[in-house]
């Protein structure tokens, strides 16, 4: 059954193209991660080969958890992200404990994020007398009233955020791979013999590789808003992921370039102890710089698809509903403005940590639903118009649900206090919904 289309003045507008959609994965997932992982895999992985494997390990990984998003994106492309797909395939109650996972997963990550550009803005000296708690909430500010004014605007702003990053790391790949080579820079003790590896070995590289691919899906939340979705979504996911791809590629080649793999196991930050032997005492300015870049870049993107999750959530009822209200420029205003006041409270308050903690299990766990919503879609719906058609079916589906078990589990090994918190906060919420459904069963408006 096809979902019901938003009313009169519910209407987001469809200006967004390929090269924003392919922004927004660029944009989403490359940030201050892919400077200070390395370290972390060269540490559980000593050998220069392997680590450029995993590393394009991490980009096939994330391909193949796109699979579902691109099938799912152009068959049912409506504002929202994953709270659409997993309500259609599962029903209202998977849906808001989906839906609201997500919104409060991007509120915490938006406090967050103005936290460590505000952090960054101390490191330059600038502003140092006012506390990161009052410097953090007019970051989030900023970027709101972009977003106040229209969809096409922001689009622009975010496109040109992401070529500025892209371009900056770029940059930084030349600097390292023009210096000598670490031969010849980098005196060191003797390196010691890498030690056998085991799978525990391998996981810990895979994942902490893996968490900086995180964010490649942020476009989906835009495939409304896209001129031709069957065809961009499918583009923007996979070509957006081989880019990233191949930046990380790029970094660690230029990191191997100036240091050993035992120099990088040792640092903790080894982008900015190779940038460090090129540069010396400007290397700490210069990446500031790229962390005010990338990380603002990150969180103007999240302020525009955050409130997508609430229009969407407030068609269907679940919120109020003039949430769903939608300016002429196609800026969910209302929407926007509710998320960004609960992550000014978060930004204030310094409890976003928590939630990040939480979120992190959250956000596989809403993964793990869009895979079984593609599983479940095609059954129940084998009739739907499926532009872009996964191949391999089921499997296509099964192995990213494989790994966001895989992952799921594995996290919840390592820190089961906030891994389980966030599952069963998540589960909560949805029992609520429930029984409030079964409460006052009047209040269920038809998707």
């Amino acid at each position: 059954m096809a979902a019901a289309q938003p009313r009169a003045g519910r209407e987001l507008v469809r200006v967004l193209g390929l090269i924003f959609a392919l922004a927004a994965v660029v944009g989403g997932a490359v940030g201050q991660g892919i400077l200070r992982a390395p370290g972390i895999v060269a540490e559980a992985v000593p050998y220069p080969v392997l680590i450029l494997l995993l590393w394009l390990a991490g980009a096939a990984i994330a391909a193949v958890n796109a699979v579902p998003y691109a099938e799912l994106g152009c068959a049912v492309p409506q504002a929202g992200g994953p709270y659409v797909f997993v309500r259609r395939a599962f029903g209202p109650t998977a849906g808001v404990i989906v839906g609201w996972s997500d919104w409060f997963n991007n509120i915490a990550s938006q406090a967050f994020m103005s936290v460590v550009v505000a952090e960054f803005v101390h490191r330059l000296g600038w502003a140092t007398t006012v506390p990161v708690g009052v410097l953090a909430p007019p970051v989030i500010g900023v970027f709101f009233a972009l977003n106040w004014t229209n969809t096409r605007l922001c689009g622009s702003s975010q496109t040109l955020g992401s070529i500025v990053k892209g371009g900056a790391l770029l940059a930084l790949v030349l600097i390292l791979l023009f210096a000598p080579s670490r031969h010849a820079v980098v005196a060191t003790a003797a390196e010691p013999t890498p030690i056998a590896m085991g799978f525990g070995a391998i996981v810990i590289a895979l994942r902490a590789v893996q968490n900086t691919y995180d964010g490649w899906n942020n476009g989906i939340y835009f495939c409304e808003e896209m001129h031709a979705p069957e065809r961009h979504i499918p583009g923007a996911l996979f070509g957006g992921i081989a880019l990233v791809g191949m930046l990380y590629l790029l970094v660690n080649i230029a990191l191997l370039h100036v240091l050993s793999p035992a120099a990088m196991a040792h640092s903790t930050f080894a982008a900015a102890d190779a940038l460090g032997v090129v540069l010396g005492q400007w290397a700490n300015t210069v990446l500031t710089l790229f962390g005010i870049i990338s990380v603002a870049a990150i969180l103007n993107l999240t302020v525009m698809f955050a409130p997508r999750i609430v229009l969407a959530m407030a068609r269907d009822r679940v919120l109020p509903s003039a949430l769903a209200t939608v300016a002429p420029g196609g800026s969910p205003r209302l929407a926007l403005l509710a998320t960004t006041a609960a992550a000014v409270v978060l930004a204030s308050s310094g409890t976003y940590e928590q939630l990040i903690a939480f979120a992190v299990a959250v956000g596989i766990l809403g993964n793990l639903a869009v895979d079984l919503a593609a599983l479940r879609l095609r059954r129940s719906e084998p009739n739907l118009a499926r532009p872009w058609r996964a191949a391999l079916y089921p499997w296509s589906f099964i192995a990213p649900a494989a790994i966001n078990v895989a992952l799921l589990g594995g996290l919840i090994y390592e820190d089961p206090l906030h891994s389980l918190a966030g599952t069963g906060l998540s589960i909560a919420i949805g029992v609520l919904y429930w029984l409030k459904t079964r409460l006052r069963p009047t209040a269920i408006q038809p998707a």
